[in-house]
């Protein structure tokens, strides 16, 4: 059976153990994994694609060392594994221009600023991988009580 992963990359600790925290509610389900940097998520990704499970989420801030949260998905946006991956940017201090490169070239799915709402989080995770899964085509019925049942239906319905 797939694993579905929601993989959150932010380089400090405690902001990273927050998230997690917060998405906690759908582990159940998904599988929750957190990296510190970009190099340590795509090599996280590598491993996760090589067992032949899902990448679903990415839930990423975007000043990081070594490699920005936005170039991080865009190399991420690129890669063609990845083409359903929903992306999610969670950060207080991307510029104005960042913003419109994350947007323009990792086609983020949502952007968030810092300090986030949890419930809006989590309902905005919930919404994506929805559209994940079914673009995925991957059987819902499993996920039900995770995902978000209007999309679900009214994409259904069509």
């Amino acid at each position: 059976m797939e694993k579905i992963y929601i993989l959150c990359v932010e380089d400090q600790r405690e902001v990273l153990n927050a998230i997690l925290q917060d998405l906690a509610p759908l582990e159940p389900a998904f599988f929750l994994e957190g990296c510190e940097s970009a190099p340590e998520a795509e090599e996280l990704i590598e491993e996760i694609d090589a067992r032949g499970d899902f990448i679903g989420m990415l839930v990423c801030d975007h000043v990081m060392p070594e490699k920005s949260g936005v170039d991080f998905l865009i190399e991420v946006n690129r890669d063609q594994r990845f083409k359903n991956t929903r992306k999610l940017l969670l950060t207080g201090l991307a510029t104005h221009q960042d913003t419109i490169n994350a947007i323009n070239n990792a086609d983020i799915d949502r952007y968030i600023e810092k300090p986030w709402n949890a419930e809006l989080l989590v309902r905005l995770v919930k919404q994506l991988l929805t559209g994940y899964i079914l673009d995925q085509g991957l059987p819902y019925e499993k996920y039900l009580p995770y995902l978000d049942t209007q999309i679900l239906f009214e994409r259904i319905r069509k």
